[in-house]
């Protein structure tokens, strides 16, 4: 019996630390490439979220990302705050030749 209890321990730590490193993974970013768009960006879609997982969290809206030759929504998540850093969203910037770029989506010094 005390070997059953040390090997469902054992599990039971593996599985801990898989989660706790696998809050850690950062998923690469998907992005359109850079190149100019021509076609105007839809309106940001509204998104219903509910209330914060834990105090503090706050929303990271969707937007519109380009791939395969159309506009494709990313939904928003809850994201925890850094401490002396804001939050710049991604938003679609008209170029100075007409196309659209996206730009944003990251964490800037206050």
């Amino acid at each position: 019996m005390p070997r059953v209890a040390s090997r469902v321990r054992q599990v039971v730590v593996v599985l801990g630390f898989s989660l706790v490193l696998g809050g850690c993974v950062v998923a690469p970013p998907r992005y359109y490439g850079g190149a100019a768009i021509t076609l105007t960006p839809p309106a940001p879609r509204v998104e219903y979220y509910g209330a914060a997982p834990y105090p503090g969290y706050f929303w990271i809206g969707g937007y519109w990302n380009w791939s395969a030759g159309r506009y494709v929504w990313v939904p928003g998540r809850w994201s925890a705050p850094r401490p002396g850093y804001a939050w710049v969203p991604r938003h679609w910037v008209r170029g100075p030749r007409g196309g659209w770029h996206l730009a944003g989506g990251h964490w800037a010094r206050r």
